[in-house]
């Protein structure tokens, strides 16, 4: 069985690029960075410099290979590990960050994106209308961990959030300014 590559859409691809232009970003954290080629796309088609996470040891070799062959691993920091250990540990703001790992975990990793992202920068999770053709029975518990991402995200007053048709839904979410 050939094994899934977790690569974001050439559409939301198109949308992050957009995003990531609009506010300038100088700093991108990627949350799932599967065998890199997401990052490396951001690193190409812009100046930020990318922080990438990953849990899965042998994607990440592949990633850093990546990274290396793409003539990005200068502005592609690969940092290994279970995102729920790493993200409290991270400080400074990031402009853009792209959550795109196990959606059982978007909801949990909410409060440290929300700490991590500066006000103005732009919050974006893949997947998120993954079900919206229905719900199998197996992919039941799934379907409301990332129904109750998407609750938390569009009813927080810090955020101005939405969802975009491309991909398999993309929410898109900037972070107000404080007045």
């Amino acid at each position: 069985m050939q094994e899934r590559d977790p690569t974001a859409s050439d559409d939301v691809l198109a949308v992050l690029l957009r995003e990531a232009e609009r506010i300038c970003a100088g700093r991108i954290l990627e949350i799932g960075t599967g065998r890199g080629l997401t990052a490396i796309s951001l690193a190409l088609g812009t100046q930020a410099e990318i922080v990438t996470i990953e849990r899965d040891a042998a994607r990440a070799v592949v990633a850093r290979e990546n990274f290396a062959a793409f003539g990005v691993s200068a502005r592609a920091e690969l940092l290994e590990g279970d995102a729920a250990d790493i993200l409290p540990r991270l400080s400074g703001e990031y402009d853009l960050i792209f959550l795109d790992c196990a959606k059982v975990q978007y909801r949990r990793f909410l409060p440290d994106c929300k700490r991590l992202l500066r006000a103005g920068g732009v919050l974006c999770a893949d997947d998120v209308l993954l079900f919206a053709d229905g719900v199998p029975k197996k992919r039941k518990m799934l379907a409301q961990h990332i129904g109750e991402f998407l609750q938390a995200l569009l009813s927080d007053a810090d955020f101005a959030a939405q969802v975009l048709p491309v991909g398999r839904g993309l929410a898109v979410a900037r972070k107000k300014e404080r007045p």
